[in-house]
């Protein structure tokens, strides 16, 4: 019909922003525990003492501390988003579902690598999940960001951009860790580390993003 229009964006200050994240948090924080839960105390020490079964308990540890700082990433680049993203619709929400079920998922990829660390496809299967997420973030970004649709009308276009291409940074280098994987377990390994740094460093991407939000906070 021609006065049937598309069902717009909840506007600006609506409560569900806000529920959005705190169900995110939710998750993040329950799939962190998760990771802790997978560290357990035999009965009995084996053979070797304490000194043995810390030796059998460290590729489990290094892996969780891996996955925890990962999630820390996807987390932190999540929260970052949501300050642009200033309204919200059905289609982000359940973007944002699909994101959460992959971030809730980790606990059990961290767990196998944790057990066979060594195994080419181990080590494939958690670089294939943690570039889905990544890549389901990404799909978050790009449909809130295109033609300003869920974002500020006045977003700095280079911040659009550059979250796009730092996002999207994991993505490509879990795809080549997959490949690597069936080479070297130890390159592989040393990738999955390299991503976290490169994520940790801080990078020109903030400047942008808080002096976006300076400007948003003038307009308010």
């Amino acid at each position: 019909m021609k006065n049937e229009q598309q069902k717009p964006a909840i506007p600006t200050g609506a409560p569900g922003n806000e529920r959005i994240s705190a169900i995110s948090d939710g998750v993040f924080a329950v799939a962190i525990t998760l990771l802790v839960l997978e560290l357990t105390v035999p009965d009995h020490l084996p053979d070797g003492g304490m000194l043995a079964l810390f030796k059998g308990l460290l590729p489990k540890f290094i892996s969780i501390m891996i996955a925890f700082i990962v999630l820390g990433v996807y987390w932190v680049g999540h929260h970052n988003m949501f300050k642009h993203i200033i309204r919200h619709d059905r289609v982000l929400m359940w973007l944002n579902i699909l994101f959460l079920m992959f971030v809730a998922m980790v606990p059990f990829f961290a767990a196998l690598v944790g057990e066979y660390g060594e195994d080419a496809l181990s080590l494939a299967s958690y670089a294939f999940w943690l570039m889905l997420t990544g890549l389901v973030l990404d799909a978050i970004w790009w449909y809130a960001s295109t033609n300003r649709r869920l974002v500020d009308p006045n977003i700095d276009p280079d911040l659009v951009f550059f979250v796009h291409r730092r996002v999207l940074i994991a993505p490509v280098f879990y795809l080549i860790s997959i490949g690597v994987a069936f080479i070297s377990t130890f390159i592989t390994k040393l990738i999955f580390v390299a991503i976290i740094v490169i994520y940790v460093v801080p990078s020109s991407l903030d400047q942008i993003h808080h002096k976006q939000l300076s400007v948003q906070e003038d307009v308010d």
